[in-house]
């Protein structure tokens, strides 16, 4: 199914509109959790924690969840829907918490433009690399707790408001599944199946970034998921692979200063993701010199930024960065066929949303 022409022009003036909106909800709900939240009078820590929360989440960032909630929500409806703000709050809430064990787990410097909170502790206490790391851990935790609090307070029907938290409960544990089979995936070490790689791009990223947020949106919209929840999921997880894909492509493709956060880092890590599994199964067809350079890069903290584009410049010769686009497009197409089968009993103008939004998610920039 081709794009339609203009499409990611539209989804792009979509995304800018919905983001305008949530970054002012986001600003005042952090600006009201010091009154809302019951803190030990005497911490000092506690305000800072909550400082740096704010600062992360506030700092940026594609806010692509609570844009497929509002649309998720337009399938049924072009009517408010109540209860779409705190549900927009908690899947935000949840990446921050996301995002902070990530840059742990990864010990990643930088984050959207700004230092991690990993490493905003140590700077914080450079002495005490414990403090640090416990501190971090716990900002991730608080994030976490917020992202189901916030729902507590949804403007909805109580069976609807169940239904919510259940969602983003069973979202948010997956996700940690994902993280911990992500781990797995790279200590193994070898090249992984594909089926493997695709799974850990599914529970790690596609179930809370898009699966949660489409539940949550038709949940406060009246339309509970469970007659659709295998074309969801389908559509959720094809989406979710397509992302992950791009993600990884930008990490050794991308531009550092737009991400936010320096490129080559997956290669240093040694992860065993889309971009590098496609660089080890084309081994064969590499010049010993090539190979060399490749084996004793992945895993190398020190690989220097000549090396990483060097590797770029490999990844494109071999085929293995064009391999990976194809794959790209292929599953992109297959997530806005299944799209395509809803305007039979949704909102067209919502679906053409969906349809288009594979597209967008294999062209962005960041």
């Amino acid at each position: 199914m081709p794009e339609p022409a203009g499409a990611h022009d539209q989804l792009t003036a979509r995304l800018a509109g919905h983001t305008r909106a949530f970054e002012k909800l986001f600003a005042e709900y952090f600006d009201s959790l010091g009154a809302s939240l019951d803190t030990p009078s005497f911490s000092r820590f506690t305000p800072e924690c909550l400082h740096l929360l704010r600062e992360l989440s506030l700092r940026g960032g594609k806010r692509i969840r609570v844009v497929i909630l509002h649309e998720a929500a337009r399938l049924v409806t072009d009517a408010p829907v109540p209860g779409l703000r705190q549900a927009a709050l908690s899947l935000e809430l949840l990446h921050s918490h996301g995002l902070i064990h990530d840059d742990l787990i990864d010990d990643s410097p930088t984050r959207r433009g700004g230092p991690s909170t990993y490493y905003a502790y140590r700077e914080r206490f450079p002495g005490r690399p414990r403090t640090a790391l416990g501190l971090t851990v716990l900002a991730g935790d608080l994030a976490l707790a917020l992202s189901m609090r916030v729902l507590l307070d949804a403007e909805v029907a109580p069976p609807v408001r169940q239904a919510m938290i259940e969602a983003q409960t069973r979202a948010a544990a997956e996700t940690l599944l994902g993280q911990i089979a992500d781990l797995e995936r790279d200590v193994a070490g070898g090249l992984p199946d594909t089926e493997v790689v695709d799974e850990v791009a599914d529970y790690k990223s596609a179930r809370y970034s898009l699966l949660a947020p489409l539940r949550l949106g038709l949940l406060a919209a009246g339309a509970g998921p469970d007659p659709c929840e295998e074309e969801l999921s389908r559509y959720a997880r094809l989406v979710g692979i397509c992302a992950q894909m791009r993600d990884d492509y930008l990490d050794l493709f991308g531009d550092g200063e737009v991400m936010g956060k320096p490129t080559g880092t997956d290669i240093r890590d040694g992860k065993r993701n889309y971009v590098v599994t496609a660089l080890l199964s084309s081994l064969d067809d590499l010049g010993g010199a090539e190979r060399a350079l490749l084996t004793k890069a992945l895993g190398d903290p020190a690989c220097t930024a000549g090396t990483v584009a060097r590797i770029r410049e490999i990844a494109e010769a071999c085929g293995a960065a064009g391999r990976l686009r194809a794959s790209m497009r292929e599953r992109a197409e297959q997530a806005a066929e299944v799209a395509e089968g809803w305007r039979r009993r949704r909102r067209g103008e919502a679906v053409a949303f969906f349809e288009r939004l594979p597209y967008w998610s294999i062209e962005r920039a960041h």
